[in-house]
């Protein structure tokens, strides 16, 4: 689901708003915060829900990993921290290199392994590196006192998963918490679907135009003339 299709602005996102606001209206801040959750993970799959298991299963192995980070001894953190990172860049490696791996065993050494031709998940860069830092804060000692429902909300808050920023969880995390946010500011909405509309702008009427140029030129490269490619 896209930014910019019809589905997202005139129905997944007027959902999500009006449930969220609905549930702090009735001073339900936890039901809040589920349902922006679930929302997120909708969002989420809507691209390719087979792949909803792996951001699920990476959330909660970094979750419980930053919490043994706050509680374990200090002689074994580093240890600690290094498994949690080592097995996200396992994780994010094999979605991204191992095609690229297989294909150089088998020119090297002769081999004839065939192709993972694995898909690349949504926003794994995103998340993963995320969760790194969250892990190094956590070996920092500066996530103590987080749950899990407000570190999931951190994770996968659909407006910043697929296309970032990657933020810090000291940027994000006491936002969920705080009540001040249950409360409608309409200065706030205001600014946001300005700030939506001149993105949207950017996009349909920008980009997109300028796409069918690059599209062109990436579809004829090997007949391009130097100042063409310019």
């Amino acid at each position: 689901m896209l930014f910019n299709s019809l589905p997202f602005i005139f129905l997944f996102l007027p959902i999500t708003l009006v449930g969220y606001f609905w549930l702090c209206a009735h001073r339900m801040g936890i039901g809040a915060r589920v349902w922006l959750g679930i929302a997120s993970l909708v969002f989420y799959s809507a691209w390719n829900a087979s792949y909803l298991p792996l951001i699920l299963a990476s959330m909660v192995f970094n979750f419980f990993v930053g919490g043994g980070l706050n509680r374990v001894d200090n002689k074994y953190k580093k240890l600690l921290l290094t498994f949690g990172v080592i097995v996200n860049v396992l994780l994010l490696g094999y979605f991204k290199y191992i095609d690229f791996i297989i294909e150089n065993l088998n020119a090297v050494a002769g081999l004839a392994i065939g192709a993972k031709n694995v898909a690349l998940p949504l926003a794994i860069s995103f998340f993963t590196f995320q969760q790194i830092a969250y892990l190094v804060d956590s070996y920092r000692g500066l996530t103590r006192g987080y749950n899990f429902l407000n570190y999931s909300l951190f994770v996968t808050f659909f407006p910043q998963l697929i296309a970032g920023p990657i933020v810090a969880h000291y940027e994000m995390m006491p936002q969920f918490a705080s009540v001040r946010n249950w409360v409608k500011n309409y200065r706030h909405i205001f600014i946001g679907v300005f700030l939506f509309l001149i993105g949207l702008f950017k996009k349909v009427v920008i980009a997109d135009y300028f796409a069918g140029f690059a599209n062109t030129g990436f579809d004829t490269m090997t007949e391009l003339t130097t100042l063409q490619a310019w």
